[in-house]
């Protein structure tokens, strides 16, 4: 007799349909944990100031740590996995233009609403503490211009994973509507830690831009919208 049941035996694991969802849902917390404990500032203040610091702004090396650790974790190894392990194209996985007419309909729609949406929260004293990431980003005009583009490559990660690599990747095994809402919890759960109203709202926020990456069948256009909302949030705050 087997010492497990079949159903729970290593080819049940990973044989057939079953190896690429048990790949994802192995990944995710595994990146997760990683980018939480590894990817924060504090590790980088904790660890890594005594080596690396650009411009002589540590603060500034600190914030891009954590966006180019975003992008490292959640964008660039799930495009290799996709690649080499799956053996799959990305456009598979959302990274194509879709439907560009509904896509940029929604952003035309959207983005103003959740840019408007991020005001309040630049006033809350928990928001105040945690944004920007990169203090001085409010010094000068180009200083914030280059902030919110470096910041773009922390959202790239953060998209292809979530509603790329997670959502499309499960949507096979889970069907839409639960591939949606596996990506929704494991997205809010990486936000514990932030303001409550943040961590909350991200419930959301994953279910909009999860809606809109299957219904555009792209996550471009969430992307652009996420980026928005993260970028106003600075800009109210330093402003």
């Amino acid at each position: 007799m087997n010492l497990f049941h079949s159903s729970i035996s290593l080819s049940g694991l990973f044989g057939g349909d079953r190896k690429k969802p048990t790949i994802i849902l192995l990944v995710t917390p595994i990146l997760l944990v990683t980018f939480k404990y590894y990817g924060s500032k504090q590790w980088y203040f904790d660890v890594l100031r005594e080596w690396i610091v650009l411009a002589s702004d540590p603060e500034m090396t600190a914030a891009l740590y954590v966006f180019f650790s975003s992008f490292l974790l959640f964008g660039l190894i799930p495009l290799l996995i996709i690649r080499y392990v799956f053996k799959e194209p990305v456009s598979s996985y959302g990274l194509q233009m879709g439907d560009t007419s509904f896509g940029w309909k929604s952003v035309a729609i959207l983005g103003p609403l959740f840019v408007f949406s991020a005001f309040p929260s630049s006033t809350m004293p928990d928001f105040l503490a945690e944004y920007p990431l990169y203090p001085g980003a409010g010094a000068t005009t180009g200083t914030f211009i280059i902030h919110a583009l470096t910041y773009l490559v922390f959202y790239i990660g953060w998209e292809i994973y979530f509603r790329g690599f997670m959502q499309f990747g499960l949507r096979s095994s889970f069907g839409d509507w639960n591939s949606i809402l596996i990506q929704v919890m494991a997205s809010c759960l990486v936000h514990i830690g932030k303001p409550a109203a943040e961590t909350y709202s991200s419930i959301l926020g994953g279910l909009v831009w999860g809606i809109l990456a299957f219904r555009s069948r792209s996550i471009l256009y969430g992307l652009v919208i996420h980026w928005l909302l993260g970028v106003a949030l600075d800009l109210f705050i330093v402003t």
